[in-house]
């Protein structure tokens, strides 16, 4: 039985170019940095988990809630096949009792923080935002996109960014947490107009100030799908 299933919907991606030596220090042990065309990328994302089950039960009122995380992209190599994956800096989420179970069982990096979302659609274009409050001050990430669904491409970036089909998690400098993460390909809005306005310094760490003065390479909308996150295997280093 997978450990937990839900819907992750309207995913808001930016993606930002970044020194890879900011990275190594996340760098669970047995990993590398996965490279989109010799570019290193950390991503903002914000969307909303639905119709969560945890081994099966629904727990009330932990159904359906937001998320905002910064990750970065990793792969390992197992029996000489490339895993590709995500670590994550830190996964935001309104919901206390959801941070202990994440950060218990597989050692992530949850913090609970007041969050809100807006979802709104017209004739020809739809608009998500997504909010949460980090020591008084509201972060707030929005993305206006078409309406209509088109397909993510076969060796596109977004194909890259949203194909990480493993979740990696520093345990210590000798064991790392590994975990599938399975869901079919998803189809994307294409953007039209976004808005960042994160204190990524206060909310992350000082490393990442320097984002507040950084566009992002690239944002996209996902639509996003059922999804299933299997239970945790350790790697020794």
């Amino acid at each position: 039985m997978s450990f937990l299933t839900a819907e992750w919907r309207k995913l808001a991606i930016a993606n930002y170019a970044i020194d890879k030596s900011v990275l190594t220090p996340y760098l669970p042990v047995g990993t590398e940095l996965d490279l989109w065309q010799d570019t290193c990328y950390v991503s903002l994302i914000g969307f909303l988990f639905k119709n969560t089950r945890l081994l099966g039960f629904s727990i009330p009122f932990h159904a359906n809630f937001e998320e905002v995380n910064l990750r970065f992209y990793v792969k390992y190599k197992d029996a000489g096949t490339w895993k590709r994956g995500v670590v994550f800096i830190k996964e935001i989420v309104p919901k206390f009792a959801l941070s202990v179970v994440a950060n218990t069982i597989y050692n992530e990096n949850y913090e609970t923080m007041p969050m809100t979302h807006r979802w709104s659609e017209t004739e020809d274009e739809r608009a998500v935002e997504y909010r949460w409050r980090c020591k008084n001050e509201w972060q707030s990430f929005q993305v206006t996109a078409n309406r209509g669904l088109s397909e993510i491409l076969n060796g596109s970036e977004a194909e890259f960014i949203t194909e990480h089909y493993w979740g990696y998690a520093r345990y210590n400098s000798v064991k790392t947490n590994e975990y599938e993460v399975r869901h079919p390909k998803w189809a994307q809005y294409k953007v039209r107009d976004f808005k960042i306005d994160v204190d990524f310094g206060l909310v992350y760490g000082e490393e990442f100030e320097f984002l507040n003065r950084q566009e992002p390479v690239s944002v996209m909308l996902a639509e996003g799908s059922d999804i299933s996150v299997e239970g945790k295997k350790v790697i020794l280093g």
